[in-house]
């Protein structure tokens, strides 16, 4: 049996917005596993356990550049939020976005071989990543960037520096901002229900098997309520079958046939989306801090 901490179950907690001894309950239930608790809840208490399940905690900015059909949108990491506000950042950030989108690299790593300057360090853009570091005085990574270009317009949407949106269209150019800034607010998967990925559909289906399996329903009502549930989830998570933020009397889809506009594709970027913070451990660090200073007497 796997010991459950103070650490996990406020982590189980941050996470769902369950109270702590429904949390300590899951993870002992999942033997430790934090995403067999995190859906031990979700069948437990339904939505309240996964309100708070987006939420990230890793720090950086997401920023984009458009030149004529040419697009990029990228996500840099920091350590901390002070450092986000720092314009020497905030400017290798945006410089990156912009050597995207006009040198087309293959990767990250050939993204950080391109030629750059800024503040004295360079002649790349990771020899300028490494002198910021020991400027500042804090880690930073380029993450990840999506290009698009050659396939239609496009309308970028940054919500801050934390949300980024990249939508690939044809037709109306406000109608194509207006759908960023939804992608921003409702945080869609897919474009349609037929595009959202098989292993979230299995996710759900597990959830709602579950659920159907407690309320001890005859096996034909409760099949009824599994794809019920499964097909609810797909349409909340479809771009197109969600209630347009600007009127919610109709879809997205709807909204866009009325504009004479097609929506090809969209990149989401939030800020520290799956990056695992580590959480410090207050008390611990003390008692080692406490336990050296023993030694030294």
């Amino acid at each position: 049996m796997a010991a459950i901490t103070a650490s996990m179950v406020a982590e189980l907690r941050a996470k769902t917005d369950a109270p702590m001894m429904e949390c300590k309950k899951a993870l002992t239930e999942a033997d430790g596993d934090m995403v067999k608790a995190e859906e031990l809840l979700r069948v437990k208490l339904g939505s309240k356990a996964g309100k708070a399940a987006s939420r990230v905690t890793a720090e950086g900015v997401i920023t984009a550049y458009m030149g004529g059909n040419t697009g990029a949108i990228i996500e840099v990491n920091c350590e901390t939020d002070f450092v986000t506000k720092n314009d020497m950042f905030l400017n290798m950030a945006q410089a990156a976005a912009k050597l995207v989108a006009e040198k087309n690299p293959a990767d990250v790593d050939a993204m950080a071989a391109l030629t750059y300057e800024q503040d004295g360090y360079g002649p790349t853009l990771e020899d300028v990543r490494k002198g910021l570091i020991g400027k500042i005085g804090e880690n930073m990574s380029f993450r990840r960037f999506v290009r698009k270009t050659g396939g239609g317009q496009l309308a970028s949407y940054l919500h801050g520096t934390r949300i980024g949106v990249l939508v690939e269209y044809e037709g109306d150019e406000a109608a194509a901002r207006d759908v960023a800034m939804h992608v921003a607010a409702m945080k869609p998967v897919a474009l349609t229900s037929a595009d959202v990925p098989a292993d979230l559909i299995e996710k759900e289906r597990s959830v709602a098997t579950a659920k159907a399996q407690e309320s001890g329903k005859p096996a034909d009502i409760a099949a009824k309520m599994i794809e019920g549930s499964v097909q609810k989830f797909l349409k909340e998570v479809s771009l197109f079958n969600q209630p347009f933020v600007k009127n919610d009397k109709q879809s997205v889809e709807q909204m866009l046939k009325e504009k004479n506009t097609t929506v090809k594709s969209f990149t989401l970027y939030v800020v520290g989306e799956g990056i695992e913070k580590k959480a410090d451990d207050f008390a611990a660090e003390v008692a080692a801090q406490v336990a050296a200073a023993q030694g030294k007497a």
